[in-house]
């Protein structure tokens, strides 16, 4: 196996030229950064080291990606009465990897998911990596390259957005022991801070205004969701030339509380502030 290094090398300078398909040596490290990525070896982002501090994105690993469907053969695939055509295998087996797939939970070749996690009916796309203890539920999304950190909940129908394109974008990020109601939407490169609880139906985009309306006057954040908040629909009146019209946004009722567990925490969160999971 080559060194990231030289994969990284390889893969930057081919991306974007006409020939690099022709040549054995760029396929050859597009494919084994394929392996490090579906073996949890590398990501398409990495936590800070710090707390609050920034994600880096691995571009490169992106550009892999891309440009692994542009070599991967469409394939025949079964499992028992189903059937698939496509250029992305299904991921080895899950017993080996050490986490629960419930039926039929479809995981794809090139994402990761961690010892422990437990994946109901649900869908994990290509760069995606899913942490230690975490639940993904019933028709929940993993899109392609979200990051869910570890002791994360993605309730039943939650949608998480792929960001693939850029390859520089920030993908969208689901930070340790955040909670994600049902039928919530993250999308755009969004980042939900650690231990953070999204109610129901919560529509996150990279210009949804997050408002902070604990305080005398309103806090609005755009792109992210602060550690430990609870958020909660809302909607926003705006003037428009036929009329005013409710926007939505989504709304900062409160914080979790740090005298308690997460579980305990989690609990009182949803009694307190009646957030609908």
């Amino acid at each position: 196996m080559p060194e990231i290094a030289a994969l990284q090398s390889t893969i930057e300078n081919a991306f974007g030229t006409d020939t690099w398909r022709e040549e054995p040596a760029v396929r050859a490290a597009v494919e084994a950064t394929l392996d490090l990525l579906d073996s949890g070896q590398i990501r398409v982002a990495e936590p800070p080291s710090e707390p609050d501090g920034a994600w880096r994105v691995n571009a490169w690993v992106k550009q892999a990606v891309l440009m692994y469907f542009g070599i991967a053969p469409m394939r025949d695939m079964e499992a028992g009465i189903f059937h698939w055509h496509d250029k992305v295998p299904l991921k080895a087996s899950p017993q080996a990897a050490g986490f629960r797939a419930v039926p039929p939970a479809t995981v794809r070749y090139g994402s990761f998911v961690e010892r422990g996690a437990v994946l109901m009916p649900s869908y994990v796309n290509i760069g995606a990596w899913v942490g230690a203890g975490s639940m993904v539920d019933t028709w929940a999304t993993v899109g392609s390259c979200a990051q869910i950190g570890r002791g994360v909940h993605l309730s039943g129908g939650v949608g998480i957005g792929g960001v693939l394109e850029p390859p520089g974008a920030t993908p969208v990020i689901v930070e340790d022991g955040a909670f994600v109601g049902s039928r919530a939407i993250v999308v755009e490169g969004v980042r939900v801070g650690r231990e953070a609880v999204l109610g129901a139906n919560v529509v996150l985009t990279a210009s949804t205004q997050i408002i902070d309306v604990t305080g005398s006057e309103e806090v609005v954040h755009r792109g992210s969701v602060p550690p430990r908040s609870v958020v909660v629909p809302g909607t926003r009146m705006k003037q428009f030339p036929a009329g005013e019209y409710g926007i939505a946004c989504a709304l900062i009722i409160g914080q979790r509380k740090e005298s308690t567990n997460r579980k305990t925490s989690l609990n009182d969160v949803l009694r307190e502030f009646a957030v609908s999971v």
